[in-house]
C-alpha cells in the first residue's frame, strides 16, 4: 500500500528529518538511507517501523541537518586543501584554464562535517529519531488506511459480482444436468450399441456420472468464500496474507466448474462464461489484495 509520511526533530545542533515512503509488496521490505553516523541506528528504526506497518516496500531516509557546531564551522579542512591540491594539479597536467568551485566542492561527501560522524551518538539524539520514526509511521498508517479504505470497497463490490455470478450458473446448472444426462445416455448406447445392456442399468450409470459432474458443491463453496472474504474485510486488521490462501481456494472452485461443464452445448457455455467472468473477478482482487495489510 502507498503511503508517505515526513516528520521533522529539533535537537541540539540542528534538526532531524526524517522520510517514510511506501509501495505495494508481498512482505515487509525496509530500505535504509541514513548518515553514517545513524548506522547503529538501523535496528532501532526498524523496530519502530516493524511495529506499524507488516506490510510493503518502505524506504526511510534520515537526514541530520545541522545548523549549530561547538568551535569551529562544520568543514572538513583536511578534505578541502586535498580537493583543492588534486583540482590544481589536474588543471596544470591538462593546461586547463578552469578554478575550483566551492560549491562543487561542498557537495563532496564528508566535506561539511563536525566530525561527528566518528563520534557516538547522544541519547538525546537515539530518542529524536526514534520518537520521529513512531511518529511518521502513525501518519504514514493514517494515509494508508484512506486507501485501504477505498480498496475493501472495490473488493467487496467484487465479491458481489462474485455471488451474483454463482447464483446465474447455479440456476443454469438445474437445466445442464438434464442435458448432460442425456448426452451420456445417447454417447453410452451408441458405444455399446449390439451390446445387449440393461436400459435401467444404462441409467444408473448415467446417472452416477451426471453427479459426478455436478457444480453444486463447487458453487456452494465459491459462494461461502466470498462471504468469507466480506468478513474478513469487515472485520480489519491484518487480512492480506489471509487472503492469498483464500483466493487459491476460490480460484481452485472456478477451475473445477470450467472443468466440469465441457460438452453441455449452449448451457454449458453460458456457464462456462460465468466461471470465467467468476476467475476474472478473483484475479482482479488478488492484485488489490497487494495493497492491502
Amino acid at each position: 500500500m502507498t503511503g508517505f509520511a515526513r516528520v521533522r526533530k529539533e535537537i541540539a545542533e540542528g534538526e532531524i528529518v526524517l522520510t517514510l515512503k511506501t509501495v505495494n509488496h508481498r512482505g515487509l521490505d525496509m530500505h535504509f538511507h541514513l548518515p553514517l553516523e545513524f548506522d547503529a541506528l538501523e535496528n532501532d528504526v526498524r523496530a519502530a517501523v516493524k511495529s506499524g506497518v507488516a506490510r510493503g516496500h518502505v524506504q526511510v531516509h534520515i537526514a541530520c541537518n545541522r545548523t549549530a557546531a561547538a568551535g569551529a564551522a562544520p568543514l572538513n579542512r583536511a578534505m578541502l586543501q586535498a580537493y583543492m591540491s588534486a583540482f590544481r594539479e589536474a588543471a596544470e597536467m591538462y593546461q586547463l584554464p578552469n578554478q575550483p568551485d566551492l560549491n562543487a566542492a561542498f557537495r563532496v561527501p564528508g566535506m561539511l562535517s563536525t566530525g561527528a560522524e566518528s563520534a557516538p551518538v547522544s541519547e538525546d539524539v537515539v530518542k529524536a529519531v526514534v520518537d520521529a520514526a513512531t511518529e511518521a509511521v502513525a501518519i504514514l498508517n493514517t494515509v494508508r488506511e484512506g486507501e485501504g479504505a477505498a480498496t475493501a470497497g472495490e473488493l467487496r463490490q467484487r465479491c458481489r459480482a462474485i455471488c451474483d455470478l454463482v447464483a446465474r450458473m447455479d440456476e443454469i446448472r438445474g437445466g445442464a444436468i438434464g442435458a448432460f444426462q442425456k448426452r451420456l445416455k445417447e454417447k453410452l448406447a451408441d458405444l455399446l450399441k449390439g451390446a445387449g445392456i440393461d436400459p435401467q442399468r444404462l441409467a444408473q450409470e448415467a446417472a452416477l456420472l451426471t453427479d459426478r459432474s455436478d457444480i453444486a458443491e463447487e458453487l456452494m463453496r465459491l459462494r461461502t468464500h466470498a462471504g468469507q472474504l466480506e468478513a474478513m474485510l469487515a472485520g480489519g486488521g491484518e487480512v492480506g496474507k489471509r487472503l492469498d490462501f483464500l483466493l487459491q481456494e476460490m480460484n481452485r472452485e472456478s477451475n473445477t466448474v470450467l472443468s466440469k461443464t465441457g460438452g453441455l452445448g449452449d448451457l454449458g457455455l453460458t456457464i462456462t462464461d460465468l466461471a470465467l467472468a467468476a476467475k476474472s473477478e478473483i484475479d482482479k482482487i488478488r492484485e488489490q489484495s497487494l495493497n492491502l495489510e
